[in-house]
């Protein structure tokens, strides 16, 4: 057995997770001499229990491994261990690391030194959706990296926003890489990987399912995996919150827009700015902040011209006339999928080539 198997085995435990994890490793030294230890050792270790070290005595009984590398190859993923060069290195430092991510894309040494995560609710406001597209893509398009958690709502937005800026975006999945969670956003999920070249990260085993418990747990690893987190919008007991708060614990800077103070799903976000988090505006309000954390600091060029338009974007803005016109009129005219036309049109509207209005639809405005 290899020592990236053992770790799969022990990531499967139910009983174990990544703080006895932490422990028995630093003690024995290696997942796989965690597999091999007797269990009198096991309980030497502090916070090890009799349940823990006979439930990894047993691991046989519970875990089929064959299975779960069957499903790691037919996916086409990889498995990174905490050992890993590639393992982000800001979250390998966080109190409780996964024990190991899943990993389908690529992750880039940039991804790991000038990552910002994005969240907020999913049911937002226009007005944070908005905020979403033009700050997302303007992070993306400064060089940073977009995390955020593949969800409805602002987390779509902000994957869209870094696409759209041919920028990197890295989604967190609160399910295996066996089951995506919306549906609706598989298609997005398969642009982050295939078209930018980003990657889909989990620290759950392949056939887990998303639920109510594995949401919460992966916001650690998005706040995790950036240098900061930026709450667009949230509620008082939205998830984005419990990011905010992962963040505080793990050190990073925290940023959020500012909401109405009348609207429900800004009383969180607006909370948190009483509470210190830095009020954002624009996206040189993120930027200003690199010279303190880094060497080489990302600018926006302003004074760049609107890039000038081909391919899909220039088929998209001939198929637009000057009435506004749905967005499924533009899919059956253009013959594009559902998805690149989203993004296309994201991406158009950004370079105020195109205008959203009203009723999901889109008009010229060049």
């Amino acid at each position: 057995m290899t020592e990236i198997e053992a770790s799969i085995v022990l990531n499967m435990l139910a009983h174990l997770g990544p703080i006895r994890f932490k422990k028995l490793k630093e003690y024995f030294g290696s997942a796989l001499s965690i597999l091999q230890a007797r269990e009198d050792a096991l309980q030497a270790v502090e916070g090890i229990g009799k349940e823990v070290a006979a439930s990894i005595r047993s691991w046989e009984q519970q875990v089929d491994l064959r299975a779960e590398l069957t499903h790691v190859e037919n996916v086409g993923a990889r498995v990174l261990t905490l050992d890993d060069p590639g393992y982000p290195p800001l979250l390998r430092d966080i109190h409780d690391p996964p024990i190991l991510l899943y990993c389908l894309g690529t992750l880039e040494k940039r991804d790991q030194e000038q990552g910002i995560a994005i969240v907020g609710t999913r049911e937002a406001s226009h007005y944070a959706l908005e905020a979403t597209k033009k700050i997302g893509y303007q992070l993306a398009y400064a060089g940073l990296t977009i995390y955020s958690g593949l969800a409805r709502g602002i987390d779509t937005i902000a994957h869209q926003a870094a696409l759209a800026a041919h920028g990197r975006t890295v989604a967190i999945l609160g399910s295996g890489l066996v089951h995506f969670y919306p549906p609706e956003n598989i298609p997005l999920a398969q642009k982050i990987v295939s078209s930018a070249g980003g990657a889909l990260l989990s620290e759950f085993p392949m056939n887990t399912r998303p639920s109510k418990h594995t949401f919460p747990k992966r916001n650690r690893i998005i706040s995790g995996c950036a240098f900061g987190l930026l709450v667009m919008e949230a509620g008082r007991r939205s998830g984005a919150l419990i990011s905010a708060h992962e963040a505080l614990e793990q050190g990073r800077s925290l940023y959020s827009i500012p909401g109405r103070i009348d609207h429900p799903r800004a009383l969180g976000s607006n909370r948190l700015l009483q509470q210190g988090a830095k009020l954002v505006m624009e996206a040189e309000d993120i930027l200003n902040d690199f010279p303190m954390l880094f060497s080489q600091v990302p600018r926006l060029e302003k004074s760049k011209a609107p890039p000038a338009l081909h391919g899909e974007e220039l088929l998209l803005y001939q198929t637009l006339g000057d009435d506004p016109m749905p967005i499924d009129e533009i899919i059956a005219k253009s013959c594009l999928p559902a998805a690149t036309v989203s993004s296309r049109l994201l991406a158009l509207e950004l370079s105020h080539h195109v205008q959203s209005v009203p009723g999901g639809r889109y008009i010229k405005v060049l």
